[in-house]
């Protein structure tokens, strides 16, 4: 159902055994149906920690996470078989190859023969993989791979994607090819929810938006009214500003 909301955290927070402070500390956060949701911060500040949680990887610490469908509330594990994940590092096999790996993810979820050949043909040819379907893995560019990944986390025709730095160190015609998809796949209804570095590329492709830092929430709303109460011309000026100037990839 368009505009319902399909996940909601209330006071979310994470802490993990060795660590001396949270991760993430009281996230209230609502992603509703249809939208392109960009989760935005410094290096460190618990995005991919948040998309884990909510994507059913990592348990959380405490607050509360629910999932909707319908109008009905979803356990997890039900939840689950409606979204796909795309994560910063590759999920596939290097030693199979894109035509294996698309099988392979598809008898996970259970899908039919026929339902992996037919997904598998169309999305090795939406990704402009087919010419190398049946070629291994490990001889691919970092472009085709990243095209790869995605394709693997579209396998189940989910109606939730969550991306993380989907793009990232991928040349500018695979950047091209994998956010025209993402649009069109939007358009279609499906739900994406997307984190990068890329803040042209966010500000470009995300109507809404949530800037975590240290852990915490410190902006969350419509792109455009972000902008409009700081009184910033661009997503980048927006970041700098909320989160500043100093390099947080300390080691």
């Amino acid at each position: 159902m368009a505009g319902e909301t399909i996940i909601q955290t209330k006071n979310l927070s994470k802490r993990y055994p060795a660590s001396d402070g949270f991760a993430l500390r009281n996230i209230s956060l609502e992603i509703k149906a249809g939208q392109k949701f960009g989760i935005l911060g410094p290096n460190g500040a618990g995005k991919t920690t948040l998309l884990s949680i909510i994507s059913g990887i990592i348990p959380y610490s405490g607050g509360n996470l629910s999932f909707n469908k319908n109008n009905r509330q979803l356990p997890l594990t039900n939840f689950q078989k409606h979204l796909g994940l795309v994560p910063q590092d590759f999920a596939l096999y290097d030693e199979l190859s894109p035509k294996q790996n698309l099988q392979y993810f598809g008898s996970l979820y259970g899908l039919t023969h026929q339902q992996i050949k037919t997904r598998t043909d169309r999305l090795l040819s939406l990704m402009g993989l087919a010419m190398a379907a049946d070629k291994k893995v490990q001889f691919f560019s970092g472009g085709m791979k990243r095209r790869l990944n995605l394709a693997i986390a579209l396998i189940h025709d989910p109606d939730i994607l969550f991306l993380d730095e989907p793009t990232v160190g991928v040349d500018a015609q695979s950047r091209h090819a994998i956010m025209t998809f993402l649009n069109e796949l939007n358009s279609k209804g499906t739900t994406i929810v997307y984190t990068s570095h890329h803040l042209s590329e966010v500000q470009d492709f995300c109507e809404t938006i949530a800037i975590i830092d240290h852990g915490r929430i410190i902006a969350n709303n419509s792109l455009q009214q972000l902008l409009t109460e700081n009184n910033a011309q661009s997503l980048h000026q927006l970041f700098i500003q909320l989160t500043g100037e100093e390099c947080r990839d300390h080691v």
